[in-house]
C-alpha cells in the first residue's frame, strides 16, 4: 500500500500564494478556526516533502522571525518539527533540522519511492513548481487548498498552478473556518 501525498497550499481568490504590498500573513484572515484547524492537521503522525527553495524560505522566516510573529503560530513549529524530506537536484551548504533528510534527484523519483516507502502520510505545504510536476506526474492524491477571501490582482505573488497541467477535481471534503475561509480537499485526476 502506497502512502497518500497531500499538496498543502494557501491561495487568494485569484490563485496566488502569496501578496506584496501592505498584505500580512494569512492576508490578515487568520481567525481561531482557521489556526485550530491547522494545528490539527500538522498534530498528526507524517512526513513533510519539501522543495529545497521552500525549505529554505521557511528557514529564513524562522530566522527573523520574532515569537508572536504569524511564522511562529503553533502549526508552523509543529510543521516543521515534523520528520521531513528536502527534495533537490542542488541542495548543498546548508544545515537541516534533526529528522529531515535530503534526497538527491527528481521530485518525481523521490516522492515514487517515498509513497511505496513511507508508513505515514505525506504532506507538501507550499513547493509549488515541485507539486505541479508531482500532480502531472499522477502522485499527488490530495490538493487541500485553503482559500482566503481575498484578490490580489495587483499585489498578487506565487501563482499556485502557473503553467500546470489541466486536471478535473473531485471534491472530497470542504469546510468554512472563521465564517470566511475556505478549505477545499479534492481528489486530483490529470485531465485528457
Amino acid at each position: 500500500m502506497t502512502a497518500t501525498y497531500t499538496f498543502d497550499v494557501f491561495s487568494s481568490l485569484d490563485g496566488f500564494g502569496a501578496a506584496g504590498g501592505n498584505w500580512t500573513g494569512y492576508w490578515g484572515k487568520q481567525g481561531p478556526e482557521l489556526l485550530d484547524r491547522r494545528l490539527a492537521l500538522y498534530s498528526e503522525e507524517q512526513r513533510m516533502v519539501f522543495g529545497a527553495n521552500t525549505y529554505r524560505a521557511f528557514e529564513q522566516m524562522l530566522a527573523t522571525s520574532t515569537d508572536d510573529s504569524d511564522v511562529r503560530d503553533p502549526w508552523v513549529t509543529r510543521m516543521l518539527n515534523l520528520p521531513a524530506t528536502v527534495v533537490s537536484t542542488t541542495f548543498a551548504g546548508t544545515s537541516v533540522r534533526p529528522d529531515t533528510t535530503v534526497e538527491r534527484g527528481d521530485a518525481v523519483d523521490v516522492v515514487a519511492r517515498l509513497k511505496e516507502e513511507s508508513d505515514v502520510p505525506l504532506r507538501s505545504h507550499g513547493s509549488l513548481a515541485m507539486n505541479r510536476s508531482l500532480m502531472a506526474a499522477g502522485l499527488v492524491d490530495r490538493v487541500q487548498v485553503t482559500l482566503f477571501p481575498v484578490i490580489t490582482g495587483q499585489t498578487g505573488l506565487d501563482p499556485v498552478f502557473e503553467d500546470a497541467a489541466d486536471f478535473d477535481l473531485e471534491l472530497i471534503e470542504h469546510r468554512t473556518l472563521d465564517g470566511r475561509t475556505q478549505e477545499l480537499i479534492y481528489r486530483p485526476t490529470l485531465h485528457t
